[in-house]
């Protein structure tokens, strides 16, 4: 069974939230949102860190949220509404949906995404973020819908609008995967495996921000310090082979300031350094010539071209 539950406040939404799965999370937990990780989910349902409260991003996209549907709206001739309520679902009782309108006469929702032009790359070739389709397939699996309509502002500059229909195996998939994470690690508060992601480290950093004056006993994990060894040598070892390969290039490019082969594109131009505040020294001293003092040196860079 589906049901509704409407919260009175934003504080209220956000307790209720807090107690399941919503769509934001989801990807984290399959590794699809480079932006969290299946370990500060846990952290967060846990109650090890605070929840979430927003940052000036997603502010923005939801003050920007109303102009996407009505953007929308106009270019697809379809009507949305905005319940403010959140679905539960007795098939999955861990999950919840929070979505952003509900499209008039379909059994559809419609997702309002407004991300920065850095991302527009992600966007090429009719694709989106991939935590964008797994968010959409939990919203698909908790409200029962047959398709999910996905509106993207991106960085101000191009509008784009998917479709994406219901899929039976990859929602099972998801659930599955987010019923394994609920019951396995949030349930019975059992720490996940951890990663090196920002997410994880910005949760443990969290969850230990006080230090004592105890000593640690990490006797027990001895092989950790011994893998952590092994990669600095690695590091150090392909540095170094990096930095040959590098000296290879430059002694082929001699005193040119660019390169190229096939996709790679070489960059090694020579560039003013000084370290002074040019601007305040400018201003007391007019008539200094700071190019007889400045130091030079070569800034060295490759970038391969991405294939389209």
């Amino acid at each position: 069974m589906i049901q509704k539950i409407k919260t009175n406040s934003h504080e209220e939404w956000l307790a209720l939230r807090h107690k399941y799965i919503g769509g934001s999370d989801c990807a984290a937990i399959v590794g699809m949102n480079k932006f969290s990780s299946p370990y500060a989910v846990w952290a967060e349902k846990t109650d090890m860190v605070e929840p979430f409260a927003g940052n000036l991003a997603t502010d923005v996209g939801t003050f920007l949220e109303p102009f996407v549907a009505r953007k929308w709206s106009e270019e697809t001739g379809k009507k949305v509404h905005n319940d403010n309520l959140s679905f539960v679902n007795d098939q999955y009782p861990w999950a919840i949906a929070n979505i952003d309108r509900k499209v008039d006469g379909e059994s559809a929702g419609l997702e309002c995404k407004t991300c920065s032009e850095l991302r527009m790359k992600e966007f090429k070739g009719g694709e989106y973020p991939e935590n964008y389709y797994a968010q959409c397939m939990h919203y698909l699996a908790v409200t029962g819908y047959q398709k999910w309509y996905l509106a993207v502002l991106v960085g101000n500059r191009q509008f784009l609008t998917f479709e994406i229909e219901r899929n039976e195996e990859e929602i099972k998939a998801l659930m599955d995967a987010e019923k394994d994470f609920w019951e396995r690690y949030v349930v019975p508060v059992v720490k996940p495996p951890i990663d090196g992601s920002y997410a994880t480290s910005n949760a443990i950093n969290e969850m230990f921000s006080i230090s004592t004056e105890d000593e640690a006993d990490l006797h027990s994990i001895e092989g950790t310090f011994q893998q952590r060894k092994n990669v600095d040598q690695r590091m150090k070892s392909l540095k170094e082979e990096k930095d040959a390969l590098d000296n290879r290039i430059k002694v082929m490019m001699g005193n040119c300031s660019k390169g190229i082969c096939g996709n790679f594109s070489v960059s090694w131009k020579e560039q003013k350094t000084a370290g002074l505040d040019r601007e305040a020294i400018k201003r007391d001293y007019p008539n200094i010539d700071f190019d007889k003092y400045a130091t030079r040196s070569r800034i060295f860079r490759v970038t391969e071209k991405k294939s389209k």
